[in-house]
């Protein structure tokens, strides 16, 4: 069920942006009276799941969900009809149109990509608004997974600032790390101010493990107990707030993760407080090296900031919130060029994507993903790969500042090219989700 809930928001989340995409190049067709033969939505090789032709243009849905398209008269793309191309230009062709109206076809599809992200950021801000974690709420300092503990950092270091700044959101201090191939990251420990240093092998580790591997430290706390819990036989209840172990000061849920498995087998004395008052209780580690005692969620112990936008202020903040995605994005392609990083490993095809979204009916979610997927259709379309929005836009801008137009040999043959590109970066997309899929 959990697998039908997220296709089902992939597929639907891919159907609305592919056909939201090709209509930013159908009605600027249309409107410079530029004959389409054909819109759809995934590809038909060879048959086509339904199709209807109304006012000389063919609608159709495909059986291949790798995307969408429109067939224009007149245009070289992924049709490669060479027999149309070889006679005379219509009027109502793509070819005849033009440099100018040519470009605003072909750019189109991404300028609505662009504009989709920022109406659906608009209205999620002014529904929702945002609400995060400041960083300088996390007063208790971090955790840190193996990796980061072998690039230098500990279990409760504060972080003053990752390459000389510090994100306001906390959220935004792992994504400052990885998406800079080496820097710094000034830290605060036992009342000293330290420097770690990172280098490449250290974000490629850090990206291979695919995990959190910063996270806000937290005190724990009670939130419940497993079946069978020893420390619930022992008397702890719900709210209690776990203080130490043996006499030994250890307030933070990350301490008894790391420690209790060394007293298994053992009796032990639990320090904890309940109600402002200090007590202690006698807890039997089984040989599991836990004592059933769920942590409270770290949402109540921290002051999460809570952003709500009027009409007038979600607009410009729907600009910030696009822009700040799409930098971040083109950043990660730096990454992912950069063979010492093994980032390039971690590109994701269809599974990944469809992963992203929630098992359950989650609209803030989906309309968030669908708003960065729509942002990086867009940056991706807009690259100048022969076979892209980009790479059209490209010979047209040629045409333009030269005066010359390409021949429509040399659009077939950049046409070919571009096809093999992206079947290469499709290949190792996809061929990475099925090695994760069948590694795990």
């Amino acid at each position: 069920m959990d697998i039908f809930i997220q296709a089902s928001q992939f597929i639907l989340s891919l159907s609305l942006l592919i056909v939201l995409h090709e209509l930013g190049h159908f009605i600027p067709a249309k409107l410079f009276k530029t004959r389409v033969e054909k819109f759809y939505l995934f590809f038909d090789p060879w048959f086509s799941l339904f199709k209807k032709k109304v006012g000389g243009t063919e609608y159709g849905v495909g059986w291949l969900p790798l995307g969408g398209y429109v067939k224009i008269s007149g245009m070289v793309d992924e049709s490669m009809d060479k027999e149309q191309m070889a006679k005379d230009p219509e009027p109502w062709e793509f070819r005849s149109k033009p440099a100018w109206q040519r470009l605003i076809i072909m750019v189109g599809g991404v300028a609505v990509n662009v504009f989709v992200a920022l109406a659906i950021f608009f209205g999620m801000l002014l529904y929702w608004g945002e609400e995060y974690l400041p960083t300088e709420e996390v007063k208790y300092g971090i955790t840190v997974d193996d990796n980061a503990r072998a690039m230098g950092l500990e279990n409760g270091d504060i972080i003053l600032s990752v390459n000389g700044k510090l994100p306001e959101r906390f959220n935004q201090l792992p994504i400052e790390v990885l998406l800079n191939e080496r820097g710094a990251i000034e830290v605060e420990r036992d009342g000293e101010r330290l420097t770690v240093n990172y280098t490449e092998e250290d974000v490629a580790r850090l990206i291979a493990s695919r995990g959190a591997f910063i996270g806000p430290r937290f005190r724990y706390i009670v939130g419940g107990f497993t079946e069978d819990s020893p420390a619930k036989e022992a008397g702890l209840q719900e709210g209690d707030h776990i203080l130490g172990l043996n006499g030994v000061s250890m307030p933070f849920f990350d301490q008894w993760i790391e420690r209790l498995p060394d007293f298994k087998g053992e009796t032990v004395t639990v320090d904890y407080e309940r109600d402002g008052m200090a007590m202690s209780t006698e807890v039997e580690i089984p040989e599991s090296g836990r004592m059933g005692v769920f942590a409270a969620s770290i949402i109540d112990q921290f002051n999460t900031e809570v952003k709500t936008y009027g009409f007038f202020e979600a607009i410009p903040a729907s600009f910030t919130k696009s822009r700040q995605l799409l930098t971040d994005y083109i950043r990660q392609f730096k990454l992912i060029a950069n063979p010492k990083t093994g980032a390039y490993k971690e590109v994701g095809g269809f599974i990944m994507i469809a992963n992203q979204f929630d098992t359950s009916w989650n609209w803030e979610r989906f309309w968030s993903f669908t708003a960065f997927l729509s942002l990086m259709l867009a940056f991706l379309n807009i690259l100048p790969i022969p076979a892209l929005d980009g790479g059209h836009v490209v010979f047209v801008l040629w045409e333009m500042i030269t005066g010359r137009k390409p021949s429509t040999k040399v659009l077939e043959n950049a046409q070919i090219v571009g096809f093999f590109i992206l079947l290469g970066l499709i290949i190792l997309a996809n061929g990475n989700d099925i090695v994760r899929l069948f590694g795990n």
